[in-house]
C-alpha cells in the first residue's frame, strides 16, 4: 500500500500549510504535494465595496507586503478613473515599493532562510531559528533587523503607517515628503548598504557546501515571468510584461498586463486552497496544467533583465551569471536574487532621493468613474501580483481576481518538495535533517500564502466526527 509521510505545519513561511510525500512499498518517493490549509476570499467580500476603498481593503491580506496590495489596487484605481498620477506621486510609489522589497526580502533572508544556511539544514531544531541565529552570529542578526527597520520606516514616512499605509490611494498618494523626511532616509542607506553587500559575500562562501542542495532544490527548466521595460534594466514597478523560456529566449515581450487573461490561466486544486496559474499558450487542450509552470518573483526578475542599472548591483549580477550562467534554474537561487535585489532597490533609493520631484505640491489626480474595468500590476517581492476590478457606474465592484505572486509558484513549489523528496527522503522514518530540506525548498520561494488564496466556486469542506478513541466514525464532505 505505501506510506504517507506528513509535514505538518511547513516552519519558517507566512501562512499555513504542510507537506506530504507518498512512497510506494520499496521506500521510494511516487509524489509530494504542498498544501495550503488556509483561506482568505477577499474576492468574495469585498464586492459591493467602492474603489477608492480597495486598496486599504486589500492592504489586510497580508501583514508582511501591504505595500504591494496597496500599489496594484491604486493601479487599478488609477485605470477606472482614467487617471495618469502626477510625477511626484510616481516617484514616491516607486521609492515605497523599493523599501517594500528591501524590508521583506531582509526577512526572507535573515528571519526564514539564514538559520538553514548559516547554522546547517541538519543542526538542532529547537536553535534552527531566528533566535538561534541571533546566538550564534549576534552582529549579523543586528544588522539583518536594522536593515529591515530601514525599510519599514521608509514605508511609514511615505505611506503613514509601516503596515496597512493609508496614504497610497487611486489617482497617487496622499502627500509629499517633506526635506527633513528625505535626510532622515538617506541618512541610513550607508549602513544598509554596506549590510546588503557583506551578506552577499557571506551568502556566496556558504553556498559552496550546500552543491546537492543546489542541484535539487526545484533545479528544472521552466518559463520565467515578470514586469520589463524598454531599456531592459531590472524593473519593479511600471512596464510591460515579459516571458523568457529556460535558456533565456523571449517567448513573449511588450505585454500590455490589462490583457494578462490572455496569457494567464487558473487551475484549482481539492487538496489545497491555493490555485495554479499557468501559461496557458503552453498547455494543449487536456494535457495537464503543468506543461505550462513558470515562476515569478526575484530569480524571474533577475533573469529577465539585461542589467540591474546600478553600479553595486550589476557587478554582483555579472558575478552571479559568470558562475551560474545566463539563466540559472535552480530554486535554490531565489536567495541569491534576493540580495542582488535589496543592493539594487538601495542604490535605487539613494538615486530618487536626490530627485526633488519627492516633495512637489501635486501628488493625487482626482476623477469620477471612466471606465469600469481596471487592471494594476505590480512586482511585490514574491514576484507579479495583479489586481483586477469591474465596477458599476458608482464605482462599486461587482467583479474581482486578485493573482497573487505566491500563487503563480504553485506548480513550481510541487515540482520542488517532489525533487528534493526523491533527493533525500529515502523511507518512511526520514531523519529530520531530511525533512526541513523538503520545508526549505518551500522557503526558497518566500511564499505568502495569507495572500495567495481566493475563491473559486464553492469552497470545500470536509468534517471528521470523531470517538472518545481519536477513532472517525462520520465524515461529512462538500465538494
Amino acid at each position: 500500500m505505501g506510506r504517507v509521510v506528513t509535514i505538518d505545519p511547513v516552519t519558517r513561511i507566512e501562512g499555513h500549510a504542510r507537506i506530504t510525500i507518498r512512497l510506494s512499498e520499496d521506500g521510494t518517493v511516487q509524489s509530494a504535494r504542498f498544501h495550503v490549509t488556509e483561506f482568505r476570499g477577499f474576492e468574495e467580500f469585498c464586492r459591493g465595496r467602492t474603489v477608492w476603498e480597495m486598496p486599504s481593503l486589500t492592504a489586510r491580506t497580508c501583514g508582511i507586503c501591504p505595500v504591494s496590495h496597496l500599489l496594484a489596487s491604486s493601479k487599478a484605481g488609477d485605470q477606472i478613473m482614467g487617471v495618469a498620477p502626477p510625477p511626484t506621486a510616481l516617484a514616491l510609489r516607486t521609492l515605497v515599493n523599493l523599501a517594500q522589497i528591501v524590508q521583506s526580502h531582509a526577512l526572507s533572508f535573515f528571519h526564514l532562510s539564514a538559520p538553514d544556511l548559516l547554522l546547517g539544514l541538519d543542526s538542532d531544531p529547537t536553535v534552527r531559528n531566528v533566535f538561534g541565529l541571533m546566538a550564534r552570529e549576534p552582529e549579523l542578526a543586528r544588522q539583518g533587523i536594522r536593515l529591515r527597520a530601514f525599510g519599514q520606516n521608509t514605508i511609514e514616512m511615505i505611506a503613514g503607517r509601516k503596515v496597512h499605509s493609508p496614504g497610497i490611494v487611486p489617482g497617487g498618494v496622499a502627500r509629499a515628503l517633506t526635506v527633513e523626511e528625505i535626510e532622515r532616509i538617506r541618512a541610513g542607506l550607508p549602513e544598509a548598504l554596506e549590510t546588503a553587500t557583506v551578506v552577499l559575500e557571506l551568502y556566496r562562501q556558504v553556498t559552496e557546501r550546500f552543491d546537492r542542495e543546489i542541484r535539487s532544490f526545484g533545479d528544472f527548466p521552466s518559463l520565467f515571468l515578470g514586469m520589463a521595460n524598454d531599456e531592459g534594466t531590472w524593473e519593479h514597478h511600471s512596464g510591460h510584461l515579459k516571458i523568457m523560456d529556460a535558456v533565456g529566449n523571449t517567448v513573449a515581450d511588450g505585454l500590455d498586463p490589462a490583457d494578462y487573461r490572455e496569457w494567464i490561466g487558473e487551475a484549482s486544486n481539492p487538496d489545497s486552497y491555493l490555485k495554479s496559474p499557468y501559461l496557458k499558450a503552453f498547455v494543449p487542450p487536456g494535457a495537464p496544467v503543468e506543461r505550462g509552470l513558470y515562476r515569478v518573483g526575484p530569480l524571474a526578475r533577475v533573469n529577465l533583465c539585461e542589467r540591474m542599472g546600478t553600479p553595486v548591483a550589476d557587478e554582483a549580477l555579472g558575478d552571479f551569471r559568470q558562475s551560474l550562467g545566463r539563466v540559472p534554474s535552480s530554486s535554490f537561487h531565489y536567495h541569491h536574487a534576493r540580495l542582488i535585489e535589496v543592493i539594487a532597490a538601495l542604490e535605487r533609493m539613494e538615486a530618487l532621493l536626490a530627485d526633488p520631484v519627492l516633495t512637489g505640491p501635486s501628488v493625487r489626480a482626482e476623477a469620477g468613474i471612466n471606465n469600469l474595468r481596471g487592471v494594476g500590476v505590480s512586482e511585490a517581492p514574491r514576484g507579479t501580483l495583479f489586481h483586477e476590478y469591474e465596477v458599476d457606474g458608482d464605482g462599486l465592484l461587482t467583479r474581482i481576481n486578485m493573482i497573487i505572486a505566491t500563487g503563480q509558484n504553485n506548480l513550481a513549489m510541487n515540482a520542488t518538495v517532489t525533487q528534493i523528496a526523491r533527493e533525500f527522503v529515502a523511507n518512511a522514518a526520514p531523519p529530520e535533517g531530511a525533512l526541513n530540506r523538503v520545508e526549505a525548498g518551500i522557503r526558497c520561494y518566500d511564499p505568502c500564502l495569507s495572500c495567495s488564496t481566493h475563491a473559486v466556486g464553492r469552497m470545500p469542506l470536509v468534517v471528521d466526527v470523531l470517538d472518545s478513541q481519536g477513532r472517525r466514525v462520520r465524515r461529512i464532505a462538500r465538494d
